[in-house]
């Protein structure tokens, strides 16, 4: 009888060999590619006279780099970005590859436009040179981030030397309580299990909480998970799962579809598989949760106070909680909510899908963005930003006074003109506060689309259970 986990079926199916003990040669589905982590592997291949071996199990995506204020065509002016956009460019001709440039009407953020293409399915192996492939788990794949090296062994042999991860669960059941998302599940979690609470190992979610959940917000979950160490997260497909993929893998006609559900039902964990690591949950116990420290772990729910050094459990903890509130300019014992905002931002690879935009334009509608805010939202993909201009959710944000961008990372990370000044306080969408992520010197709270909503709306890190929602 078979014990195995959703994490090593995966593996198994895909090792083409196994090398020792702990590590295999896994062979990849899919590899995806973006402007900063490619260059060098390319330039690698090239000079060993080597050539990629499946071009068309590769995508590339310009995401990270790009300008997102409105100007058509848009233009990469900062001349270091437009160099690596144009390697890019000039690499995927040479070898075939698909690519989604700055112009492309689906370009957007990769973690965002490979699923909306319908090219992750249950089963599969992603790889890509960037942390949140994790995000992948949500639809049923092997998702991780891998090094420029790694990249280049995928590029020419479609193959990886994998170290096998340990095997974590989490589950979780109840009802959310209201006002509470998928990104406050995963903030919660994370402050309760500590950055490297997962380090080193493959997290499978599992309860009734991670059943009831949409495929994307099932994916902001698996997106952020990485942000607790994970090497990878997961959660078995179902039929939540299979709607989602079906409405956007167009090209599986009735028969492969019936064949694909055929396999995919069979992808979880069994019985009696064996986990290195387990945690329960009860979903009650989750309220708005918002960061007030420069690690995602260091969170507490909206309705609590910022802590102090003396709950600390060492020394060590007490130093970084120090240095975190100075240099996020925080009292500890005071309440998060309250605290004054110069920012928002909505958007990247963990909150900027469709349903995102939709529950923060169910919060501004018939209000306005509080003077003094600068409040903007970036679209993950062309595709998000073309479904809410005809739905009427951008809209909405625009009345409200939200800046309405071009998709792209934009505020994640301080990659392009979209950043933070010097002490500039963020309600941000985003999936990590580490200091200068968002400009040198700014300071982040990550929250979830509606906090970070209600956030603009008041001018400060406010309770959105407190707001009322428009349904209209």
């Amino acid at each position: 009888m078979s014990n195995r986990t959703f994490y090593q079926k995966l593996v198994d199916s895909h090792t083409v060999a196994r090398i020792d003990e702990q590590n295999v040669l896994l062979y990849a589905d899919l590899h995806l590619m973006n402007e900063y982590t490619s260059p060098q592997a390319f330039s690698a291949l090239g000079a060993r006279g080597r050539v990629v071996r499946r071009p068309r199990q590769q995508l590339a995506v310009v995401s990270h780099i790009i300008p997102t204020h409105a100007e058509s065509p848009r233009v990469i002016r900062d001349a270091a970005s437009l160099l690596q956009a144009q390697n890019l460019a000039r690499n995927c001709e040479r070898a075939g590859i698909r690519l989604f440039a700055a112009d492309d009407p689906l370009q957007g953020i990769e973690h965002i436009v490979a699923p909306e293409l319908g090219l992750i399915r249950p089963g599969m192996v992603v790889l890509c040179g960037d942390s949140h492939t994790t995000t992948y788990g949500a639809l049923g794949a092997l998702g991780f981030g891998i090094g420029t090296s790694e990249v280049e062994h995928v590029l020419a042999t479609q193959t990886l030397v994998y170290r096998l991860a340990c095997t974590m669960r989490i589950t979780i059941d109840g009802a959310l309580p209201y006002g509470t998302s998928s990104k406050d599940v995963v903030i919660w979690i994370i402050s309760r299990i500590g950055a490297q609470g997962a380090r080193g190992y493959a997290v499978e979610f599992a309860g009734s909480t991670i059943e009831s959940l949409s495929a994307e917000a099932r994916m902001t979950l698996c997106n952020m998970t990485v942000e607790a160490g994970a090497r990878a997260a997961l959660i078995a497909p179902d039929a939540t799962t299979f709607d989602y993929v079906r409405a956007h893998a167009s090209s599986l006609d009735g028969a492969a579809w019936e064949a694909a559900l055929e396999d995919w039902r069979d992808l979880r964990s069994d019985p009696s598989a064996h986990f290195d690591a387990e945690h329960r949950f009860d979903a009650r116990d989750i309220a708005p949760f918002v960061t007030w420290g420069t690690s995602p772990d260091q969170a507490v729910a909206i309705d609590q106070p910022i802590p102090d050094e003396t709950a600390q459990p060492t020394p060590e903890a007490a130093a970084s909680l120090r240095r975190a509130l100075d240099y996020m300019g925080l009292t500890p014992n005071r309440l998060i909510a309250g605290t004054r905002i110069d920012r928002v931002f909505i958007g990247s690879c963990t909150n900027g899908r469709i349903e995102d935009l939709r529950a923060a334009a169910a919060i501004v509608r018939g209000k306005r963005v509080a003077p003094g805010v600068r409040a903007m939202v970036v679209p993950g993909s062309g595709s998000v930003r073309r479904a809410a201009e005809l739905e009427g959710t951008a809209k909405t944000l625009i009345d409200a006074g939200f800046e309405w961008r071009e998709p792209g990372c934009s505020m994640c990370l301080a990659m392009n003109d979209d950043v933070l000044e010097a002490g500039e306080r963020c309600a941000s969408t985003t999936n990590r506060n580490f200091e200068g992520r968002q400009g040198r010197g700014g300071r982040t709270h990550l929250m979830s689309p509606a906090m970070a909503a209600a956030a603009a709306m008041a001018g400060c890190i406010t309770d959105v259970r407190t707001l009322e929602a428009s349904t209209s």
